[in-house]
């Protein structure tokens, strides 16, 4: 086997001695060789297995020539709009165009279409008319059936429908890869494919579709939004691998999508197996002359625990992408990987994160998980961690120990989100402790996301005194260890469930604490979440109550502007949010008081509290509450979710 990268060209194919490629990955990232990217992945596992695989990364979608620049594959093309939606990635909550795509040489916005999977699709069909197409990636694997498109406004078909391909290959996808490679290898039609775990199909006929549960049709949940909520909640139910029944969607003119059950969990050894794959670990070196490729800034010197999250949160897509099993790699694994990163030329001797979708998660949340699954009706945390919940940091602790053991490595850093109710749950302090002694460099980023329970309740997270009691925690275990580290807390604003009584509510608990965040997540509707369910029917879908639902763009900035009432460019929202909600008690010179009022004949406003400094504490005003003093902003550092 080379070891290098992939062919991105014929001059490529020719120095392995290629005359053609049996597989033609299309990406909507630049090609970057690290197990990071999904690409990288499945392109790897594909050549273990013997396949030959060449990549087009970012093509000219205006230009046909550019999807033929391998020439045609010998079984089909995969195509991937990249690690993240497209949609997301060109557009800020509020629909403006981003000025950077990290995962562009460079970090230039625009060299990728929107809704690239279906775009990129099409400009192969339109060259290719019979080649056979496998979709992958979070934006097939969150759109593999009808689904409520915030961007368009619309419910929209499967992604089969819209994107002409013959397959998606949904969630992480190492396993239904291999299936539909061998099955094409063998001959069988693309057609033909319809049994493999982890894929859907469309078909125009069902006497080959066997123990499926039918979906409201597409045209029932795009007029009926009570019928749309019900066949969301119906996907979310059948989103574990040993629990999970065939759907069947149905369309006009006889066509059907089928999804087939999720695949199965990797195993360790498999897990293992996929990460030492032969990765360059780094950008394809044609990226150096446009600047590289920024992402793998963020991922070069960390490392991948765990997979799958039992956190369940509303407004996370992991449930229908990587499931609520958590699948881990060994120790061994792992220690493996960090000394390849020890050895890199500007390794400093920092490892960035030792983590996943939620670092602290080491194992399947009960005993049960690994082979009846995930409960379909009940949640591992919420509202409150289950009596079968194992909450042992044991083997984390181990794994981080033996990081830190390493020659060359000084610090070992935990960046990826922490459950801070799984922390509690665990009887044992050791974790809070090495966490506070280890882990942290000054600050520790949590998401709380609210403090307003009727908004948590609807968001999946626990009641807000489950965080004050972490915070408690957090500050004696730093004080026990003579350490002066803060709490940076990640605030959503405008979720489901959240009126302006709420976001008042949080405000004022900003206020108690003398925090002012630098950074606020606004509600952002993606595909398949419960939380964007909610958004689009008015419903929640676990219940079918109603549901309040901020959408009027003025109202969510006012939401927004609450959460940072101390910034002076604020004032107007947050008066008017104030005086909206009833609180006109809040507006006055008592410390209790968010801003102060207009004085003077000309308009001018008053003296108004100066937002706190960047990157420093301020002094809590108000009545003395044990949680103060806990939280610190961060130093201009931006937090991802």
């Amino acid at each position: 086997m080379i070891q290098d990268f992939l062919p991105v060209s014929r001059e490529d194919m020719e120095k392995r001695g290629w005359d053609q490629c049996d597989f033609v990955y299309v990406c909507g990232d630049a090609y970057v060789d690290h197990p990071s990217f999904g690409h990288a992945i499945i392109t790897r596992i594909l050549e273990a297995h013997g396949y030959k695989v060449g990549m087009i990364s970012q093509p000219d979608w205006k230009q046909k020539e550019s999807i033929a620049v391998l020439g045609e594959p010998r079984l089909g093309f995969l195509v991937s709009a990249g690690n993240m939606d497209s949609m997301v990635n060109h557009y800020s909550v509020s629909k403006r165009r981003r000025e950077k795509d990290s995962y562009t040489p460079g970090g230039v916005m625009g060299k990728r279409p929107d809704y690239a999977a279906v775009v990129y699709c099409n400009l192969i069909r339109s060259v290719y008319k019979k080649k056979p197409i496998i979709l992958g990636g979070i934006e097939a694997s969150l759109r593999r059936l009808a689904h409520y498109d915030y961007w368009s406004g619309k419910v929209k078909h499967s992604i089969l429908v819209d994107s002409q391909a013959d397959l998606v290959s949904y969630g992480m996808g190492e396993r239904s890869i291999v299936e539909i490679a061998d099955a094409m290898n063998s001959g069988l039609d693309i057609k033909d494919i319809t049994f493999i775990e982890g894929t859907v199909y469309k078909t125009d006929r069902l006497d080959s579709v066997y123990d499926a549960v039918m979906l409201p049709s597409y045209e029932e949940i795009k007029t009926d939004k009570k019928a749309y909520a019900k066949s969301f909640f119906t996907q979310y139910q059948n989103t574990d691998a040993f629990s999970g029944k065939r759907l069947c969607e149905p369309y006009n003119d006889h066509l059907y999508a089928v999804q087939n059950p999720p695949a199965k969990p990797l195993t360790t050894q498999e897990m293992d197996d996929v990460y030492a794959l032969p990765y360059m670990r780094k950008p394809h070196p044609s990226y150096e002359a446009l600047g590289g490729v920024p992402a793998i800034d963020e991922v070069k010197f960390s490392l991948i625990n765990n997979r799958g999250c039992f956190g369940g949160c509303s407004f996370c897509a992991l449930t229908f992408h990587q499931g609520r099993i958590v699948q881990v790699r060994s120790h061994e694994s792992i220690v493996e990987e960090a000394k390849l990163l020890t050895e890199e030329p500007d390794f400093k001797g920092y490892i960035h994160d030792v983590g996943g979708p939620t670092a602290n998660f080491r194992f399947p949340a009960c005993k049960k998980q690994m082979t009846k699954g995930a409960c379909p009706n009940k949640q591992c945390l919420f509202p409150k961690p289950c009596a079968n919940l194992i909450a042992d940091h044991k083997d984390y602790i181990e794994l981080l120990r033996k990081l830190r053991a390493l020659p060359k490595v000084k610090k070992v850093f935990i960046r990826s989100g922490i459950r801070f109710d799984y922390v509690l749950a665990d009887k044992n302090k050791d974790f809070l402790k090495e966490l506070c002694m280890y882990h942290v460099s000054g600050q520790l980023k949590v998401a709380p996301e609210h403090v307003a329970d009727n908004v948590l309740k609807r968001m999946g997270k626990p009641e807000a005194s489950v965080y004050h009691q972490f915070t408690k925690e957090y500050k004696a275990m730093n004080e026990r260890l003579g350490l002066k580290q803060y709490l940076v807390p990640y605030l959503m604003s405008s979720h489901p469930g959240s009126t302006l009584k709420e976001a008042v509510e949080l405000a004022e608990y900003l206020r108690d604490l003398g925090y002012m965040p630098e950074q606020v997540q606004d509600f952002y509707p993606t595909p398949s979440t419960i939380s964007t369910c909610m958004y689009y029917t008015g419903l929640d879908p676990r219940t079918m109550e109603p549901v309040y639902v901020p959408v009027n763009p003025h109202e969510k900035a006012m939401q927004r502007a609450l959460i940072q009432y101390r910034n002076p460019k604020n004032y107007d929202l947050v008066e008017e949010a104030l005086i909206k909600a009833g609180r006109e008690d809040l507006i006055g010179y008592e410390k209790r008081c968010l801003i102060r009022p207009r004085t003077g004949s000309q308009g001018r406003r008053d003296a108004k509290a100066e937002p706190p400094a960047r990157g420093k504490a301020e002094k809590p005003h108000g009545k003395k509450k044990t949680i103060r003093n806990v939280h610190k902003p961060s130093k201009g550092k931006k937090g991802t979710r």
